[in-house]
């Protein structure tokens, strides 16, 4: 009886009983997949909801329930940037494009998980958190804040996110 458990053939015998059980309970588990599969869809938009096309940069991501917003500076979505250079400004420009793409995108200021924020002084991170708590009365997402050389378009903030979507779109 021992040779019979211990043998290959004795093995291989006893492994092929249980994976048709193993895939009968397996498919049962897994009854939603096809719902899932329909959300695994990757979506790129601009920031009327619209398909991205083939820019070089996507400024809204949607994957598995998830949004990704692209770095918004105070020159994103307002080329021309004749605003004036201080950091409330600049914040507030770059909030208000981080909250019409997760509204876009089928959330809101409350869906934001995590933020990455970029400024170009650190000096400027009193300035910014007093424009950023205005955005987040219910307590903000998880942050990192960062100093760097510089950013594009003479920005004195960048943020990029990532946000829950809340409500089909």
């Amino acid at each position: 009886m021992f040779s019979s458990l211990t043998s290959r053939r004795g093995f291989t015998a006893r492994l092929a009983v249980l994976i048709p059980g193993m895939a009968a309970s397996d498919a049962g588990a897994n009854a939603e997949v096809p719902s899932l599969q329909a959300d695994a869809t990757v979506k790129k938009l601009n920031y009327e909801g619209k398909p991205s096309g083939t820019g070089f940069i996507t400024p809204l991501v949607i994957h598995n329930g998830l949004m990704y917003i692209a770095g918004q500076g105070a020159h994103s979505h307002d080329p021309e940037g004749k605003f004036p250079m201080d950091i409330e400004t600049h914040t507030k420009k770059v909030m208000d494009n981080v909250k019409t793409l997760v509204e876009t995108g089928g959330g809101g200021m409350d869906s934001i998980l995590q933020l990455t924020v970029y400024l170009t002084k650190i000096d400027d991170y009193d300035g910014m958190n007093k424009v950023f708590k205005t955005y987040f009365p219910n307590g903000g997402p998880a942050r990192t804040t960062v100093a760097v050389a510089a950013l594009p378009g003479n920005s004195l903030v960048e943020i990029n996110c990532i946000a829950a979507v809340t409500r089909k779109g």
